[in-house]
């Protein structure tokens, strides 16, 4: 594996809305690694993370794709090399689950190519590996949200990309499809070698599971490199504004938050009381 990064940011400054929330940053994505990006809200993560999709254009700087100007590549070259799973993806309610999977595959085709066994093929591998097979028929407009963002992946999952962006992905799933989804990941880096970005909420969840770590904080990147190196209370504390323990055992590291002071909520008020013989 080349050790060229897959995605590059040179000298950033992105904006939305007017507001310039990222200025004059540099940062790298590994080839063939799943890197997390982690921090508060609001402090630019999905900002970064469209800015290397092609969605937001930089005030200043360039993104690169492998080695090469992203905005010099056609939108459907960008595609084959590169997926993203939005926060709030849309589609109409009436279409099924397969169609919605079988448009990843949309990148692949050409006038003279249309559908074919190979879409065929890996729509129906997408759609097994994100485990949303028994819902192949059904309408997407009947899904839950954890159903839906499941199905989604499978798109992005059905495109074939080297790259995969992941906004948030463990958004609207029970604990136990989240952890799924992230084995999912990290067994597309380890038995493909894909590159996997994918904004994290859940600090435990990215140093389990990431390769390596984007932390921001406040518009500006922290911290960067692998879990085990950069992860330690007193960037916890600079970050999350937290105090904790960081404990590790072998290769796995846990992070236990330490006892915080009870609020006061006097402010509030009393609640009136439903009396006894009304219960």
């Amino acid at each position: 594996m080349t050790n060229h990064p897959a995605v590059e940011g040179r000298d950033l400054t992105l904006a939305w809305e007017g507001n310039v929330i990222l200025e004059g940053i540099d940062v790298s994505v590994p080839r063939g690694q799943f890197t997390a990006i982690i921090g508060p809200n609001g402090c630019g993560k999905s900002t970064l993370l469209k800015s290397f999709a092609r969605i937001l254009a930089p005030q200043a700087g360039q993104v690169f794709l492998h080695d090469q100007p992203i905005d010099s590549l056609a939108p459907k070259e960008v595609a084959r090399q590169l997926a993203m799973l939005p926060q709030s993806a849309t589609a109409p309610a009436d279409i099924t689950v397969e169609e919605l999977v079988g448009r990843g595959r949309f990148p692949h085709q050409t006038f003279l190519r249309q559908w074919s066994q190979d879409d065929a093929t890996a729509v129906a591998a997408a759609m097994q590996a994100a485990r949303v097979e028994e819902l192949a028929y059904r309408r997407v407009g009947e899904l839950s949200g954890g159903q839906r963002q499941r199905v989604w992946l499978a798109m992005v999952l059905a495109q074939q990309t080297e790259v995969l962006l992941l906004d948030e992905p463990t958004t609207f799933l029970d604990i136990g499809h989240q952890y799924a989804l992230l084995e999912l990941v990290r067994a597309l880096r380890r038995q493909q070698e894909r590159t996997v970005v994918a904004v994290l909420h859940d600090l435990q969840q990215a140093v389990r599971y990431a390769d390596h770590l984007i932390i921001m904080n406040k518009g500006a990147i922290i911290a960067t490199g692998n879990p085990h190196d950069i992860v330690d209370a007193a960037l916890i504390r600079e970050v999350f504004a937290l105090e904790a323990e960081v404990v590790r055992h072998g290769t796995e590291m846990v992070i236990v938050p330490g006892i915080l002071a009870e609020p006061d909520i006097s402010v509030l008020g009393t609640v009136p009381r439903v009396p006894e013989a009304h219960r």
